[in-house]
């Protein structure tokens, strides 16, 4: 069977992932979180968003059909919607405390004694 088709990037991740290079290259030593922060300080002020930003929301747009279209293809051909999620990495378990050990300690401290 055919993997899931992957859901398409936003508009700020298209320009972001053009843009990252030339954002690195103006920040020598940057680290990865500062460039998303300093990609995010740029888009949010870029002067003529209804022309720049117009660019990337139609391209998105472009690939969101496409996945919409890939999407219809997986499910006619055995696919399901349901959403598979995996663990993260560094997800830890949790457990859970033993209810039966603090009833007992709470039954030997309420006193029921009989003599």
């Amino acid at each position: 069977m055919a993997e899931k088709p992957k859901r398409p990037l936003s508009a700020y991740m298209l320009w972001l992932n053009s843009a990252r290079e030339q954002i690195k290259k103006e920040n020598p030593g940057i680290k990865v979180t500062e460039i998303a922060k300093k990609g995010g300080e740029l888009w949010r002020g870029m002067k003529d968003k209804s022309v720049s930003i117009a660019e990337w929301e139609y391209k998105a747009a472009k690939m969101k059909d496409e996945y919409n279209k890939q999407m219809q293809d997986f499910e006619r051909n055995g696919g399901s919607k349901d959403v598979v999620t995996k663990k993260k990495k560094g997800a830890k378990k949790v457990t859970k405390k033993s209810k039966k050990k603090d009833s007992e300690d709470e039954d030997d401290e309420s006193g029921d004694e009989s003599d």
